[in-house]
């Protein structure tokens, strides 16, 4: 296994201890902290920089595996389910904290498990699929909607604008439209048959 996709498989692994941080009692999640403009409890604090610490992990693994030549059939494979392994779990965490209406979770979550779907299709007629332009920035603007949610819009809260809820709707938008290209430009899989 490479360097990226060693960085991958760390990403995956940090799940577990992201929800440990937010889900088991402990006293972290009854001490709160107040920082610029934001009240929140110092697990979700914690939390927050562990997602967005795991999430950058998604720019450094690509980075590494341009730069050293180490693109492989396997990191197109681990790349995007990390992806959607993290973001999925911090999805449901917020549902679970009260932080994220569940439908809009619902709809983000459906759409990864169809494109999860497609990709398995594709790959079983030999075609990897690696995530396009569309695909990361949909990505991106889920990480910064949970990382906002999960800090419970810290800076923004200062002034009074609800940023967290703002970029939880960005990201819903770019999660339907990239899920819709994916199944747009790989309909023609759907129309063979099987002889």
């Amino acid at each position: 296994m490479n360097l990226p996709n060693k960085i991958t498989v760390s990403r995956i692994l940090l799940i577990p201890v992201f929800l440990l941080i937010m889900l088991v009692p402990s006293p972290w999640q009854e001490t709160t902290i107040s920082l610029l403009g934001a009240q929140m409890p110092v697990s979700h604090l914690i939390g927050g920089l562990l997602f967005i610490i795991a999430s950058t992990t998604d720019w450094v693994d690509g980075y590494y595996a341009r730069k050293l030549n180490l693109v492989t059939n396997l990191g197109k494979f681990l790349d995007p389910l990390a992806d959607k392994l993290l973001v999925s779990a911090a999805l449901i965490v917020l549902v679970e904290l009260g932080l994220a209406p569940s439908w809009i979770v619902i709809v983000i979550i459906s759409r990864e498990f169809a494109v999860t779907g497609l990709r398995l299709i594709l790959a079983g007629s030999g075609e990897v699929v690696a995530a396009n332009m569309l695909g990361k920035i949909k990505t991106w603007t889920q990480i910064i909607a949970i990382s906002a949610l999960l800090l419970h819009n810290v800076i923004f809260a200062y002034v009074g604008i609800p940023f967290d809820v703002i970029s939880l709707w960005v990201a819903l938008i770019f999660t339907v439209w990239s899920g819709w290209d994916y199944f747009v430009k790989n309909k023609a899989v759907f129309s063979q048959t099987d002889m």
